[in-house]
């Protein structure tokens, strides 16, 4: 008997799309329990979109098509609008995953009732090697001043995958990132749709902070291993997305959303990231084109 899937998996766009092909692919080899798919393209160059529209054809998934780009919050709301099972995933375009993490996720939901489970997450090529999150701390807390103030750090960033696996163990945690979470559906009956006015950062805190505040449970499960694939885009017809996903405009509305919305102090934490402002596109953008005074006034 064929058993009825309990994930939804939601694929968004993160900053570009030309690791399409590789990510979906990986989905499909290596998940090993049933599943439903549901593929938001915000906007894909003409050869991604047809690829897309082709894939969906042939492997019976749900392909959402805009003609103008999403913001990460606007896609994962998108998707979430046609998900029926008890859980889904939110997983970015650019994140290639390993044999069995989606059972393992599951599993973690289901053996601890947690509303939200984060894989270890590892970075760049090659792939599985380089951690990049590990679980980590997301909270508010009060200094002697009565000023309320954030709280976040990321666990065992650029440690080696070989070294530090043998140690980890299923935990809760404060934190789970949104290239890769799986989600019990029925956590948004309680905190309502993702806030789509965090534009381009932190919306992962927000949402952990939500989730938590309700009294639900945040998990880290080490036995699930994904890889996100970030750096500079890999074709041209990924710039104009990457450069207004990492806009100042973009950056700055989502900064000051956060702090209002939990009534933060505008403390060393925001001062800190106003400096940095545009920091991926100065360190992953090489070519002249790229800072054309055009595309820096994003």
């Amino acid at each position: 008997m064929k058993l009825e899937p309990k994930v939804t998996i939601i694929v968004v766009p993160r900053e570009r799309f030309s690791c399409t092909q590789e990510s979906l692919e990986s989905i499909y080899e290596h998940t090993t329990i049933p599943f439903h798919l549901i593929y938001v393209d915000g906007n894909s160059p003409e050869k991604i979109h047809s690829y897309l529209n082709q894939q969906s054809q042939d492997k019976k998934f749900q392909l959402l098509r805009t003609d103008y780009y999403l913001t990460p919050n606007q896609a994962r709301n998108l998707g979430l609008s046609y998900v029926k099972t008890p859980y889904l995933v939110f997983i970015d375009n650019d994140v290639i995953v390993s044999k069995g993490w989606l059972k393992a996720l599951l599993t973690c939901a289901e053996e601890t009732n947690a509303a939200v489970v984060g894989p270890l997450m590892c970075q760049e090529k090659p792939l599985h090697e380089i951690v990049h999150f590990a679980g980590g701390e997301s909270h508010i807390w009060v200094d002697k001043t009565g000023r309320k103030r954030l709280r976040e750090k990321m666990y065992k960033q650029g440690q080696k995958v070989q070294d530090l696996l043998p140690k980890l163990q299923r935990t809760e945690t404060e934190l789970a990132e949104f290239h890769c979470v799986l989600v019990r559906r029925n956590i948004f009956d309680k905190i309502g749709v993702l806030d789509e006015a965090l534009m381009n950062t932190k919306e992962h805190l927000d949402f952990c902070m939500a989730v938590r505040e309700k009294g639900e449970k945040v998990f880290f499960e080490p036995s699930c291993l994904v890889t996100y694939t970030f750096g500079e885009p890999l074709e041209w017809s990924d710039l104009h997305y990457y450069m207004l996903r990492w806009s100042n405009a973009w950056t700055l509305s989502s900064l000051h959303r956060l702090r209002d919305k939990w009534q933060l102090s505008e403390d060393g934490y925001f001062t800190s990231k106003y400096k940095k402002l545009g920091w991926r596109r100065k360190n992953d953008l090489h070519c002249p084109y790229y800072f054309s005074p055009y595309l820096w006034t994003l």
